[in-house]
């Protein structure tokens, strides 16, 4: 969160494997971090904030793969400057690299019913 903060896209998807896929709220599968990173522009705008709270979170027996799900916030801004809040949960299923790095190989979110501004 904290590179997606300082850096938008680019910070966000600095921990995407190249192989990635994610799988978005009412779309299809994206495959590939490049594929991917080309619909996370919107990251870049000031006025759009993305957080997230993970909640819980395991490893695999082997020490490989591992995940974590939580709750998403993305708060943005209308063209009338109105502030419109969707809320969400996620899971991300992530690998350990060859390199020893961990990257995100799967993610998805979906929005919860309820408040939105």
């Amino acid at each position: 969160m904290k590179a997606a903060a300082e850096r938008g896209a680019d910070g966000y998807m600095s921990y995407y494997a190249e192989d990635a896929i994610e799988v978005p709220n009412g779309a299809d599968a994206i495959h590939g971090k490049a594929n991917i990173a080309k619909t996370m522009g919107f990251l870049n705008d000031k006025n759009n904030q993305l957080t997230w709270t993970p909640v819980d979170a395991g490893i695999s027996i082997s020490g490989d793969l591992g995940w974590t799900s939580g709750t998403y916030e993305f708060r943005s801004k209308d063209k009338d400057g109105k502030v419109k809040v969707e809320q969400g949960k996620y899971t991300s299923i992530w690998k350990k690299q060859p390199d020893g790095n961990w990257r995100v190989v799967l993610d998805m979110g979906n929005a919860s019913a309820g408040d939105k501004k």
